[in-house]
């Protein structure tokens, strides 16, 4: 009798457990039809779950699909294991220099950012996931360092040694600085706000090349966040000529015209076999990526952790780098014997033997352009809808941040994500915000906003921005300018009940 009242118990609170994945924010209350702006990632791409785990679900048809299923859960694995430099054992092929050891130490819960992180620049923490940038900001283009890879590296495997070391002198440290704009960071009606921006300084005594060789004093530092990977391939889905035509309706007006990323061969790369071709880049905050197979997740798989496979069988690091190594005592002892030139011929090769299998990779990619986009959520309340048609007709937000797209027909990585119409609210062109200090990302990328009223649940922060500078929604429009500019001053002289209102719509898409 006692059993079975326990196993009574158990059925209710794992029948409460699963309603409160509703948590009342779920449309229809949970059975009702639903209207189409609920499926923010469409049909076949939208889930509705408002709990921790909303940003790392599997879209339905994903889970439909038994071998599509078990391939998202290998991918997952890949993206949640860190890999290691011991040849022999799961997931080996660190290094030499590597950025992070894993996927989920930049993505923690997937979907937003990373958290704002200020004082020691340390990659092993895990609220970190930052990527450093070292630019030349003298340079027409803000040209990245030579010596060091686009994303800097920071750690290294024995007995090579980190192009950066955080541990060397001060290492690197992020300073949160005080900002007042032209208002004083006030409202029309009277209420105060803060903003801050950060300072990233690099001890010249981390650095592994000596001043005589880079000098790090004539050079800036900037930090940018992790991309949400949710709802990604969804956004690769999307047609070139959709995107061509978004640019060139831009270009047409007389405000807000966005830049389209360049044309990337992604052939040359063996980066996409689906579509052969240029693609106008979409992918990362400068656009630099074009399709998804050759896009941030495929990269950052192999550069971040310098693990090679059979598609990209080169080494991530600057040939400066291998040159300062091949005269290192312990690496000439690793190799052998070998001449300093012969080291730097081995580690430069682009014939390096692969280390991930493509079986791996492509799980990964399953994973990758398989994670569903929350639904969107109280789209039926009044203050819900007041805050939406400020947003699309009043203030111009729906400008850069376009509500619908659809995805293209005959989409060959995952055909059943096909003709969906989806609610990402971006245009996926650069626009300038003439933000103060912005680092490199002075023209960034319309941010997709699906999802992103989840981030508090899921990731235990709201901070925004390509830097994260911004610790919540009304910070980030403050930090609006250059084309956005009118916008922003649109908002900030509506009253605070309609500046609420907005702020609960973005929450609730």
């Amino acid at each position: 009798m006692n059993n079975k009242l326990f196993l009574a118990a158990c059925c209710l609170m794992l029948t409460a457990a699963c309603n409160n994945n509703d948590d009342g924010n779920s449309p229809g209350g949970g059975g009702d039809e639903y209207s189409e702006e609920y499926y923010a990632g469409g049909k076949a791409g939208t889930v509705f779950i408002t709990s921790s785990f909303a940003y790392k679900q599997p879209m339905p048809v994903i889970d439909d699909d038994p071998a599509l299923y078990r391939q998202f859960m290998r991918g997952e694995r890949i993206a949640d294991k860190s890999f290691v430099a011991t040849e022999g054992l799961g997931y080996s092929g660190l290094g030499p220099a590597y950025v992070r050891k894993s996927c989920i130490a930049c993505h923690p819960s997937y979907g937003g950012h990373s958290q704002r992180v200020s004082g020691k620049f340390d990659s092993n923490d895990s609220h970190n996931g930052y990527l450093l940038t070292i630019y030349d900001p003298t340079s027409p283009t803000l040209a990245l360092a030579t010596h060091f890879t686009g994303m800097p590296q920071t750690r290294a495997v024995h007995p090579f040694k980190p192009p950066i070391d955080e541990n060397k002198g001060s290492g690197i440290t992020i300073e949160w600085l005080p900002y007042t704009d032209e208002y004083g960071n006030r409202f029309p009606d009277g209420e105060t706000y803060e903003l801050i921006y950060p300072s990233v300084t690099i001890d010249q005594e981390a650095i592994l090349f000596d001043a005589s060789e880079f000098d790090v004093s004539r050079y800036k530092v900037g930090i940018e966040a992790t991309i949400g990977i949710y709802g990604t391939g969804l956004l690769d889905a999307i047609s070139d000529e959709d995107l061509r035509a978004e640019h060139q309706k831009q270009q047409a007006r007389g405000y807000c015209r966005g830049l389209i990323g360049a044309d990337i061969d992604d052939d040359a790369t063996g980066g996409n076999k689906y579509y052969p071709g240029k693609h106008p880049g979409r992918f990362t905050y400068l656009c630099t990526r074009g399709t998804l197979d050759n896009g941030p997740g495929a990269n950052a798989l192999w550069n971040i952790t310098n693990v090679n496979r059979a598609d990209r069988t080169s080494l991530y690091i600057t040939r400066k780098y291998a040159e300062k190594m091949s005269r290192d005592p312990d690496v000439q002892q690793l190799y052998g014997g070998l001449t300093p030139e012969q080291i730097v011929d081995s580690l430069m090769s682009s014939r390096q033997k692969p280390e991930m299998s493509m079986e791996d990779y492509e799980a990964f990619m399953v994973w990758h352009r398989g994670l569903a986009v929350p639904a969107a959520r109280n789209l039926d309340d009044d203050e819900v809808q007041r805050g939406r048609t400020l947003f699309r007709d009043s203030l111009g937000c729906a400008a850069c941040h376009r509500p619908q797209w659809k995805t293209r027909d005959g989409y060959k990585p995952l055909p059943a994500i096909s003709n969906q119409t989806i609610y990402p609210y971006t245009d996926l062109l650069r626009h300038d915000l003439d933000m103060h200090e912005p680092g490199r990302a002075r023209v960034c990328r319309t941010t997709p906003l699906w999802g992103r009223g989840l981030m508090k649940m899921v990731s235990g922060h709201s901070d925004k921005l390509h830097d994260l500078r911004a610790r919540n929604s009304v910070e980030a429009i403050l930090w609006h300018g250059g084309e956005a500019k009118l916008s922003k001053e649109k908002f900030r002289n509506l009253s605070k009940e309609d500046r609420d209102a907005l702020i609960k719509f973005l929450d609730a898409i």
